[in-house]
């Protein structure tokens, strides 16, 4: 194999990242490729691995866009590939150590073929301990970059090839907001669209204000315009990304919020439109009143709680309490009746007791949850967090893990159980993976429901009864 070298860079810095500029955020045009740039990839394949949120997912279908422009083909497998990306998420240790671990078994593919390219993107080369790592132990990666300049990837490939070495580009302060990227989508029915990038909260376990940067919003009239075009391809659903989509609009010059975006998207003839996730400390009343409204705007939502308890949460940096996320839900509910509410919860925070921990319990119960996403507390390197003082023993963590997820699967099913018998719009995403001919579906709540049915009926809204309820799924006949 050939010596490896690195291009001259600066190292990520989570401390520097913490600064946040006053500066509006520089908004650009993606601009189309010099002909040096978009014939690099004629008669070359690429592959893309994908790690983490749904922001992750939707960034790779943006790297997947660059690629083709480029004249790069998907390929079939790895071992076809010209460029592997690994595009990784840094939200877990266990997440770090799957992709460092996919990153060493794709070594003895580079050896034979020493011209295949390996880059690894997102948020884990955003922290310095990752770049560190990889110059040490895997020097046969030929690319880094972040999640601030995704739309340089042409630029850097070329580098790559021409320089050979190993190019790294990271930037620890946000870059502009690019509209117009190119994007080829995963899926024919239903989109992912952001709104807004990075995250002003620093909550104190949380890695992603570090790796994504300060929230910088889309232009409204660019979100209004990628929706319509999704909508007139026949799209039947969007899901509005951001790290914190409450948070939309607050750096726009003019005073446009997350809810005046929502009152616009409804009035779009597409069926159904999401977002995730949100922030309690602003899910404001405008917010509520215009959900309310209904029509398009899906009665789900994603309200992460993350502890019951005001203690824990004011450790965690949250800016709620208790009391608050209580009202909160009381006003959403007497709003929306029909309102489906998920969320996120963690548990052995450091220093959280029993009866803390019995107060996460407690608002499970006064919620009733449809589901949650439950994990035990991971410190992330860089975080006020990962330094507090942490006694409870790991078993009582797992043992408080349990007794959560045993209550949610109890909730969940109750909840499940209001819908025996109902007729509920599905739609059709796809065909069992078990059965040829059970398709699946979802609901505008988001539950799964799967079905005997033609497979020409993928992509289209049908109307269901539900005849059979399991805690995490439900059976219907098709109406």
């Amino acid at each position: 194999m050939r010596l490896r070298r690195h291009s001259s860079f600066t190292l990520p810095d989570i401390s520097n990242a913490r600064k946040r500029s006053r500066a509006e955020t520089e908004r650009t045009h993606y601009e189309q490729l010099n002909s040096e740039l978009s014939e690099i990839g004629k008669g070359r394949f690429y592959h893309i691995i994908t790690h983490g949120c749904q922001m992750n997912v939707h960034d790779t279908e943006v790297i997947a866009g660059l690629l083709e422009t480029m004249a790069y083909q998907v390929a079939t497998g790895e071992e076809d590939a010209d460029i592997i990306i690994i595009n990784t998420c840094a939200i877990r240790d266990s997440a770090e150590a799957k992709v460092f671990g996919e990153i060493g078994r794709l070594k003895h593919l580079k050896e034979q073929k020493p011209n295949l390219l390996i880059g690894v993107a997102g948020c884990m080369p955003q922290e310095e301990s990752t770049v560190l790592r990889i110059l040490k132990s895997y020097r046969f990666v030929d690319l880094v970059f972040g999640t601030h300049n995704i739309h340089r990837l042409p630029q850097l490939i070329f580098d790559a090839i021409n320089r050979q070495e190993m190019i790294i580009e990271v930037l620890s302060q946000e870059g502009s907001v690019v509209e117009q990227l190119p994007v080829v989508r995963d899926d024919q029915y239903k989109a992912w669209v952001n709104i807004i990038y990075g995250c002003d909260n620093f909550c104190t376990y949380c890695i992603v204000p570090y790796t994504r940067g300060k929230e910088r919003s889309r232009a409204p009239e660019q979100i209004i315009a990628e929706v319509k075009k999704l909508a007139a391809a026949g799209y039947q659903e969007v899901t509005l990304l951001g790290q914190n989509v409450n948070a939309y609009g607050k750096d726009l010059a003019d005073k446009y919020s997350f809810a005046d975006l929502l009152s616009e998207l409804h009035e779009l003839p597409i069926a159904r439109i999401r977002f995730m996730t949100s922030h309690p400390k602003d899910f404001d009343e405008e917010l509520i009143k215009v959900l309310a409204k209904g029509g398009n705007l899906v009665p789900h939502i994603h309200l992460p709680l993350q502890s019951g308890n005001t203690e824990i949460l004011k450790r965690m940096g949250r800016k709620y309490t208790q009391s608050m996320f209580l009202e909160l839900v009381h006003k959403i509910k007497q709003a929306i009746p029909n309102v489906v509410l998920t969320t996120d919860i963690i548990v052995g925070f450091p220093g959280e007791t029993e009866e803390q921990f019995q107060d996460t319990l407690k608002v499970v119960r006064e919620v009733e949850f449809d589901s949650a996403y439950t994990f035990i507390f991971s410190p992330r390197e860089g975080t006020p967090a990962a330094t507090m003082i942490d006694k409870t023993p790991e078993s009582e963590k797992k043992d408080r893990l349990y007794r959560l997820i045993e209550l949610q699967t109890e909730i969940s099913r109750k909840r499940n159980e209001l819908l025996d018998q109902q007729v509920i719009e599905v739609l059709v995403e796809g065909v069992s993976k078990t059965n040829p001919d059970i398709l699946f579906g979802r609901t505008a709540s988001n539950k799964t429901v799967n079905f005997k049915g033609d497979d020409s009926l993928i992509g289209k809204l049908v109307d269901l009864r539900i005849t059979e309820v399991r805690t995490w799924s439900l059976n219907g006949d098709l109406l």
